[in-house]
């Protein structure tokens, strides 16, 4: 799984200002509590527990960060008073509402589609609208009434069929994307507490497509939080399927129609995925899962499963379900 691929977040999202951690400090002194700070670097990226950046914002609100040392160019932004006196991280805020200030803090260092000061520049190619910081293989055939954003790169020979918008995106050679399709639109991140437009998280990953998959019409793909939504190589997606941010799917996946995958689910290689299946968010599927259609998968699936209904069990399981409640007069 390519999950670790490397880009560059500027491409894609505008950074707009280049601050500093004491700066920073200043700037949002009414969310803070607390701090310490020994190296007073100029960001120039956020980082996951999962992939760690050089000179970045990690937004810490839990415990589990065995993996990580005090780290000289990371700046920890933490509301947890643990986090805090651990006294692991040389560069570290304490604030009073860690939500309010992830959302603070991004939209003030980057534009993204979700601000009004993103920024993107158009040429106008066979009535479709291909950005002039994208990177499309001349090999690429385009269709009308598409729209291809900032930072987009697509491979070789890929086809991206009518009213196709990709943005935040990465795409590989041999790409077949129908028509009507959205990739790299904004994932669903907010705080249940507090709702509202002008909330939602900043989504400022992106999409990765890799080589030969099949992406169906009507199918929307959201980008990541911070890092990758992946799709695999040789994968097939069917029309009318939703793919949430951050998932990761391996490769020789094949997803039938209107599936819905929320956000974080890992999936491993050689999914079957049948039509009307949906699946709850941050749990793990396996390698080489065949899920039956119109299941609801609530919980991780391991290696070499088959499974069906809701919640989804293992299919003979789900078989016995069916047979006694005949035996019982449900229809």
């Amino acid at each position: 799984m390519k999950k670790n691929i490397f880009f560059n977040r500027d491409i894609f999202h505008n950074k707009k200002r280049e601050i500093n951690i004491e700066s920073l400090v200043e700037i949002f002194n009414s969310f803070i509590i607390n701090f310490r700070i020994k190296n007073n670097f100029f960001i120039k990226d956020i980082s996951s527990l999962e992939n760690l950046r050089d000179f970045s914002l990690l937004f810490l609100d839990n415990q589990n960060f065995n993996q990580i040392k005090s780290l000289n160019n990371i700046c920890v932004i933490t509301e947890n008073q643990s986090i805090f006196e651990e006294g692991l991280f040389q560069n570290i805020i304490l604030v009073n509402d860690f939500n309010l200030t992830y959302v603070q803090v991004l939209n003030y260092i980057y534009g993204h589609e979700d601000t009004s000061d993103y920024f993107d520049d158009f040429v106008i190619v066979n009535d479709s609208y291909i950005s002039k910081f994208s990177e499309v293989d001349q090999s690429v055939a385009i269709a009308k009434n598409c729209v291809i954003g900032r930072g987009v790169k697509i491979g070789k020979y890929s086809i991206i069929k009518n009213n196709v918008i990709i943005k935040n995106a990465i795409i590989g050679d041999n790409v077949i994307i129908s028509d009507n399709t959205t990739i790299g639109s904004t994932g669903f991140g907010f705080n249940i507490k507090n709702l509202g437009a002008k909330n939602l998280y900043p989504q400022l990953g992106i999409v990765v497509i890799d080589d030969n998959v099949h992406i169906g019409s009507n199918c929307t793909i959201d980008r990541a939080k911070i890092d990758l939504t992946y799709i695999g190589t040789n994968s097939m997606i069917d029309n009318l399927v939703h793919i949430g941010h951050n998932v990761q799917i391996e490769e020789n996946a094949c997803i039938a129609a209107q599936t819905g995958i929320s956000g974080s689910v890992i999936i491993g290689k050689n999914l079957i995925s049948g039509g009307q299946s949906g699946y709850a968010g941050h749990i793990k599927i396996g390698d080489n899962v065949t899920v039956a259609a119109k299941s609801g998968v609530t919980k991780n699936i391991n290696n070499n499963s088959t499974v069906a209904g809701f919640p989804a069990v293992d299919i003979k399981e789900w078989k016995k379900h069916i047979i006694n409640q005949k035996k019982n007069g449900h229809k």
